[in-house]
């Protein structure tokens, strides 16, 4: 792949740019000239004591993305803070309801306000600059109509069998806050003074615990199963949170309904990883995970009902394994079931995705709309598992796609598979042994891979069983529903394929056609609008599985743009409960 064009949003960036120096320019601004084609005044709110700023609000941009939007406006003169509102566009101006003030923040050269927990549909942003804790009504700005879309709810996490029947963690399946939910914002400066109530005991008992660690330990025990939301603002370094266990984990463990999301663009864990162990309906999305010391996302023993979504993952710090030079695993998966790992991003990761380890007993996981962005291997790595993978962009991967070991069973469907050398595999047959080799990721025993509809380019070797019944690397389906016939085996073990995806276990989903998924994994894999954090890779690297030295200096050498969080507010927030 040459050198990619700049992006939709690396375009709003340079607009941005180029619109902030053109104000830096021109600072004497009047009510009229704020009102563009996306902005508009509004009276609406009559205050006692309204004040005025010297220059009203400018609004660079404004974007819907998945139950979310976005605002992002100059500094008004004058102005010691600022309310943003969101509202339904069809809603009557009552129904405005004012954002949590640490979904504000403060940036170099703006403000930026992100809302959560919006169902789809099209909605308006209002800023309100404020003087002294009063509004200036009379400089408000409102947003063009912003759309905003639904994520998709799919796979494993979502079956309707499942032990929980969903993997919304705090929020509902139509993406809004759910009931009674607690909210937690966690920054850099107050992640270990953050306080909530935990229910501790079978007596309903609440313990007032003070920071994150000491949050989540409480919930250990189960007894809280109210919902909770953990909102990250910015980038949290390891050496901020007190409480990490020994190998650099943030643990939720037997935690149930909870979700730990990312705001905006930025929220970045750099130099940790989160360990999710014995839980429940617990949800993890918009985050990057950078430098984390051994897995970046680990879901290791007792977990049902996960959806890891919306991330990016990058290098993690160098083991002592050669297999380790980026790090770890990047999204590991072990001893849990009912999973679905969708829409993240994986920038040029060694070992993408392990599922399962020593798990002896049968469990179900989705892979779907992942970018597999030059890593080289494990995409997943499958042991013992029935796992289902499909719409995925394998993006110039040096080592190999999907791999199936010790009778796993794995539906590989409407994938895009772009310059990936081996795009499937089966331990010790076909292309695992082709040239005489001993196998290239396992000695173990071989599962068996059911392909459908995938669109594949550029692969050095790729054996579907029509070509030869007994050495293929995947047993290709002329149709969805085709059963694979008992006769198809693997070489080592003799394993069949277990037909789960023609099962009364299967969940609904709607997969895209293949040619559909470059543009539709791009768009929307990794965190909002892309993350603050862009790099591309050229034809060059497809082939590669050393260390990017650039791509790594770029990432220790990242540091967060934001400069303070939260707008100065007043006024009663309102969560977006429906």
């Amino acid at each position: 792949m040459v050198k990619k064009p700049l992006t939709s949003d690396q375009v709003k960036k340079i607009s941005k740019q180029l619109m902030l120096a053109v104000l830096a320019s021109s600072m004497v601004m009047t009510t009229c000239l704020s009102a563009s084609a996306s902005t508009y005044n509004l009276s609406s709110v009559s205050l006692e004591n309204t004040q005025s700023v010297g220059n009203t609000v400018s609004i660079l941009e404004s974007n819907g993305w998945l139950e979310s939007a976005n605002v992002e406006w100059t500094e008004a003169k004058g102005a010691t803070g600022y309310n943003v509102y969101c509202k339904l566009a069809s809603a009557s101006d009552s129904e405005y309801k004012q954002l949590d003030n640490q979904l504000i923040r403060k940036y170099s050269s703006y403000f930026r306000a992100d809302v959560l927990g919006l169902s789809q549909g099209d909605y308006v942003m209002k800023i309100v600059p404020t003087i002294n804790n009063k509004e200036a009504s009379l400089e408000q700005v409102i947003t063009k109509t912003i759309k905003v879309k639904a994520n998709t709810r799919e796979g494993f996490a979502f079956a309707s069998g499942s032990p929980m029947g969903t993997g919304s963690g705090g929020y509902k399946d139509d993406g809004t806050v759910a009931s009674n939910a607690q909210i937690v914002y966690i920054t850099s400066s107050n992640v270990n003074k953050v306080t909530a109530n935990v229910i501790t005991n079978i007596k309903g008992t609440a313990t007032l615990c003070t920071g994150i660690t000491d949050i989540l330990a409480k919930r250990q025990k189960g007894y809280d199963k109210r919902p909770l939301i953990i909102r990250m603002v910015g980038e949290i370094k390891a050496d901020d949170i007190t409480g990490l266990n020994s190998t650099g984990y943030l643990q939720l463990k037997g935690c149930y309904n909870v979700t730990f999301e990312g705001v905006g663009e930025d929220a970045t864990a750099y130099g940790w990883g989160v360990l999710i162990r014995d839980s429940h309906n617990v949800e993890l999305r918009n985050m990057g995970v950078m430098l984390f010391p051994d897995d970046g996302i680990s879901l290791d023993t007792g977990n049902e009902n996960i959806w890891v979504h919306n991330n990016d993952i990058f290098y993690g710090a160098a083991g002592s394994d050669a297999d380790q030079v980026k790090g770890d695993g990047s999204c590991d998966v072990k001893k849990s079931t009912y999973v679905t790992v969708a829409y993240n991003h994986f920038y040029d990761s060694g070992k993408c995705s392990l599922c399962g380890m020593s798990d002896t007993e049968n469990f179900y996981v989705t892979y779907h709309h992942n970018w597999f962005d030059h890593s080289d291997s494990r995409q997943p790595r499958i042991r013992v598992g029935t796992i289902h993978i499909y719409n995925n962009y394998f993006d110039g991967n040096s080592k190999y796609g999907v791999g199936v070991t010790k009778g796993a069973s794995a539906f590989v469907e409407d994938n895009y598979f772009r310059n990936c050398k081996y795009p499937m595999l089966s331990s010790l047959q076909g292309s695992d042994i082709s040239g005489g080799s001993v196998g290239t990721f396992s000695g173990e025993e071989g599962g068996m891979i059911k392909a459908y509809n995938n669109k594949v380019e550029g692969a050095t070797k790729l054996v579907y069983s029509k070509d030869d019944a007994t050495q293929f690397d995947a047993y290709l389906a002329s149709a969805r529903n085709e059963q694979v016939p008992s006769t198809y085996k693997s070489v080592s073990g003799g394993n069949t394929y277990n037909n789960f995806d023609t099962s009364s276990l299967m969940y609904k989903y709607v997969p895209d056609a293949p040619q559909n998924v470059e543009s539709n994994v791009t768009t929307y894999a990794g965190r909002v609008d892309g993350g603050d954090f862009k790099w591309n890779f050229t034809d060059a690297d497809d082939v590669k599985s050393e260390v990017n030295t650039e791509l790594m200096s770029k990432i220790k050498n990242y540091k967060s743009e934001l400069v303070s969080v939260g707008g100065n507010s007043v006024g009663e927030t309102r969560y977006w409960t429906k």
